[in-house]
């Protein structure tokens, strides 16, 4: 039996600027800010005892050939490792898995990978999980999404990803302030959850607009990346919100009646920044503030899931193998 397990992600600054269209085409290519969360996805894959594959996520499936698996990232991850029959995989996570904007579907591929490849009596180094990762998701599935989870859930840590032309590039950020990190940051649910492919896929108002917004939303990552390594804290949390102002502009699916409520409820209990984490439209908001803000989160009339920050270091690992 191998377990592997594989950290979600929240970003600070960046975000949309890691998909092709923009990174290949702008200048200075695209960088995302981001941390990866102690909050995980696992994935168990344990020998079966005749030739079938079975599969449990939220649904359950037992397929003779890996081919006619619903589950197209357990099926391209089979694929990519060789290990396609015999097999029983289980994936369970921390935090429900769709539309919260903390990269979970990349880091179910990154996880699957992991622990396929250690299945198949191999060690696979992040680069390679998160190459392959984006291959699977963007090249042979299609998805209009981009590529900085793959390599926030492959690598860990505080990172400043930057993609272009020639590649990805992760450059582990020097942060001594990491526990001042975990305090002043807070993930608060929407209770709304949407595809991010789906928010992706619709065609902006503008489309001037939106290259002028992501202009600056890439020049927010460098402030960001300066931000995290002089641990100044306060000027990022006011950073984020303007993130999140140049964000909801570019297409209306972005955010909704609702989510423009609660985030004014946030600012309202003493936030100094909060922004909608992944491609838009529900999952969670990332809240900046003093220490004592999150009691007074906790007083939010709809009374909305908090979950304090905490850092993983490590990326994803294999914790068992027996």
């Amino acid at each position: 039996m191998i377990i592997s397990r594989t950290p979600l992600r929240a970003s600070f600054c960046g975000g949309g600027t890691d998909i092709d269209q923009f990174s290949k085409s702008h200048q200075d290519g695209g960088k995302v800010v981001s941390l990866a969360l102690d909050k995980y996805i696992y994935v168990i894959v344990n020998r079966r005892f005749d030739n079938k594959v079975r599969v449990s996520y939220s649904a359950l499936e037992i397929v003779d050939d890996f081919e006619n698996l619903s589950h197209e990232l357990v099926r391209e991850a089979m694929r990519v490792t060789g290990v396609t029959s015999g097999v029983e995989i289980t994936t369970i996570a921390d935090i429900p898995s769709r539309g919260t904007g903390l990269g979970s579907s990349s880091t179910v591929t990154v996880g699957l990978l992991n622990a396929l490849h250690k299945f198949a009596g191999h060690d696979a180094s992040p680069k390679q999980l998160a190459e392959e990762a984006c291959r699977i998701e963007i090249e042979v599935l299609g998805q209009p999404i981009g590529r900085q989870d793959q390599y926030a859930a492959a690598f860990g840590g505080i990172n400043s990803i930057s993609f272009g032309t020639d590649g990805v590039t992760v450059k582990p950020l020097r942060v001594s302030c990491q526990s001042e990190i975990c305090e002043q940051f807070t993930l608060v649910f929407t209770g709304l959850s949407r595809s991010a492919s789906d928010v992706l896929k619709e065609e902006p108002e503008d489309p001037e607009d939106k290259l002028s917004r992501m202009r600056k939303i890439r020049i927010q990552a460098d402030l960001a990346e300066e931000y995290l390594e002089s641990c100044n804290l306060s000027d990022l949390g006011l950073l984020i919100g303007e993130a999140w102002e140049e964000k909801r502009g570019i297409s209306s699916s972005v955010t909704r009646d609702e989510i423009d409520l609660l985030h004014q409820e946030i600012m309202s209990v003493g936030a100094s920044g909060a922004k909608l984490l992944g491609a838009g439209g529900g999952g969670f908001f990332l809240v900046h503030g003093t220490v004592s803000l999150r009691k007074d989160l906790n007083l939010l009339k709809r009374g909305n899931k908090l979950i304090p920050v905490g850092l993983d270091n490590k990326g994803s690992t294999i914790i068992y193998e027996g």
